[in-house]
């Protein structure tokens, strides 16, 4: 039972006098604000600040916590964004001092250790990948989509190509930033309509590339979790006419020691560090979404990039370089270290043996829980899938007016976080589900059953309005991504009514 009075705001809990520390009186002479601060850094009044002590502001954040959920608390099937456990010991590893108190602007000769990490790590996403040059610089998916189309623009440029090339071609299943992020980098998005088997045509990619084709974007599995059977000669359309292929690699959880972007025809991908190798990922952040590139890209990558110089006594073995035509820096420093950390611990546990047995059993688990479910939902592609699969709830929309979104909703009463629905966009009342490799034959034979008890549940009604156990019920969606709630009660916003309250996904 939730404890109502440690949830309540801390503005409510607060009474004059009560403090979580006191601190001694200063040794220094005292002095006016004014005589140390500019006139124009004074407040005019202290900050209304709620007046707590140590154990109220405990119990507020700490009930506030086991009011969300993660990956950590339940069943987590989101796919595509791929909630993955993350496993305790990098969690440890990577937040060991040695590692959390280097200042990046350190001599290079006291960064050592960490600099062999992240070379190691650069080399190591270059096997996985079959793409010899590396940046870890990106900090998500998405900046990382951005960057690749940059060097891409950089060295069509150099080429002389660059106001000839303006296209960027992508598949309709592909994820959101990609044309986002071709129209960010000043290129022209194309989209391509797909097979009735959810796979890329050929025959429209071919009428659609030309010599003023930059680049086509694909997601290899693709987003319906099928793997692009035609890869091949869908690249060597795209080279043949000049043009580059940039590989998503959200998806890369399916294919992991089993198949290479670079041998498939990937000249350029991302990586999703804080999904694919098991970061944190959610709540805004953090990320990391390290490139690779074939060698002739190499030049143009973001700097400093970290390299190998040999090493003597008078001389670093590992140095920060920065390519000879970089598109300068994409981020600070060296890139968000502390995910990448996670991801190279990961890495080092697993070895090569281990990351093919990820996806193994991921691509296993998929298809079993695709089995489970596909005569109480549509399967609009039954072919065997990758690691994740998209159903449809149309049926149940018609015969009974129970949504995806209802079927998500519900399943939160059910201690189960929704899987993404309405993605992607070509599936009616599409449900996204992706199990991961690290859930057992009992947790998913659990959620198939707790999908069946919902949509055959006797009153609709109850789905309808679902979630009934969750502090939230169910916000108007489409005010809370228009005018969402970002000011609490300290700020002035007051006590704000729960139908008022914007979550956005």
């Amino acid at each position: 039972m939730r404890n109502a009075h440690a949830t309540r705001p801390l503005t409510q809990l607060s009474r004059p006098g009560h403090r979580a520390a006191r601190f001694p009186q200063p040794d220094v002479p005292d002095r006016a604000p004014a005589d140390v601060l500019p006139a124009d850094a004074l407040a005019d009044a202290p900050p209304e600040l709620p007046e707590v002590t140590e154990p109220d502001v405990i119990r507020h954040f700490t009930n506030l916590s086991t009011l969300n959920m993660s990956v950590d608390t339940h069943f987590y099937p989101l796919g595509s964004c791929t909630m993955k456990y993350n496993p305790k010991r990098h969690e440890r590893l990577a937040g060991l001092p040695g590692l959390v108190d280097l200042h990046p602007y350190r001599d290079e000769a006291d960064l050592q250790g960490m600099l062999q990490i992240l070379h190691e790590l650069q080399g190591m996403l270059a096997e996985i990948s079959g793409l010899p040059a590396v940046s870890l610089q990106p900090a998500a998916g998405a900046q990382g989509e951005l960057t690749a189309l940059l060097v891409a623009h950089a060295y069509f440029r150099d080429r002389g190509e660059g106001t000839q090339r303006r296209k960027v071609i992508f598949p309709s299943s592909a994820h959101g930033t990609n044309p986002a992020s071709a129209a960010l980098a000043g290129f022209d998005p194309v989209q391509l309509k797909p097979t009735k088997d959810g796979l890329t045509d050929l025959k429209e990619l071919a009428a659609k590339v030309g010599d003023d084709t930059a680049v086509f974007m694909i997601t290899n599995p693709n987003t319906l979790g099928l793997f692009e059977r035609d890869i091949e000669a869908a690249t060597q359309l795209v080279h043949d006419a000049g043009g580059l292929v940039y590989i998503d690699g959200a998806n890369m959880n399916a294919i992991l020691g089993l198949a290479r972007p670079g041998d498939f025809g990937g000249d350029m991908m991302h990586f999703n560090v804080h999904k694919t190798f098991t970061g944190p990922h959610g709540g805004g952040g953090p990320g990391a979404g390290p490139i690779a590139v074939r060698d002739f890209l190499g030049p143009y990558l973001p700097g400093p990039v970290v390299k190998k110089v040999g090493g003597t006594t008078q001389r670093p073995e590992f140095a920060l370089d920065t390519p000879s035509k970089s598109i300068g820096r994409v981020r600070s420093h060296f890139g968000n270290v502390g995910i990448l950390l996670r991801g190279y611990f990961y890495l080092r546990t697993l070895g090569a043996s281990g990351l093919r047995e990820v996806s193994e059993r991921a691509v296993l688990n998929a298809n079993y829980l695709r089995k489970k479910l596909e005569d109480v939902l549509e399967i609009p592609h039954p072919a065997p899938c990758m690691h994740e699969f998209v159903a449809s709830a149309s049926k149940s929309k018609k015969n009974r007016q129970i949504s995806a979104m209802d079927v998500g909703k519900r399943l939160l009463d059910h201690g189960v976080h929704a899987p993404t629905v309405y993605f992607p966009l070509d599936v009616p009342e599409a449900l996204m589900i992706e199990p991961t490799e690290t859930e057992s034959k009992a947790t998913l034979d659990r959620f198939a059953q707790i999908v069946r008890d919902i949509l055959t549940e006797e009153d609709a009604e109850t789905v309808r309005t679902a979630p009934h156990t969750t502090p939230v019920r169910r916000p108007d969606e489409v005010k809370a991504a228009r005018n969402p709630v970002l000011c609490g009660v300290a700020k002035g916003c007051g006590t704000v009514p729960v139908e008022d309250v914007a979550v956005s996904g």
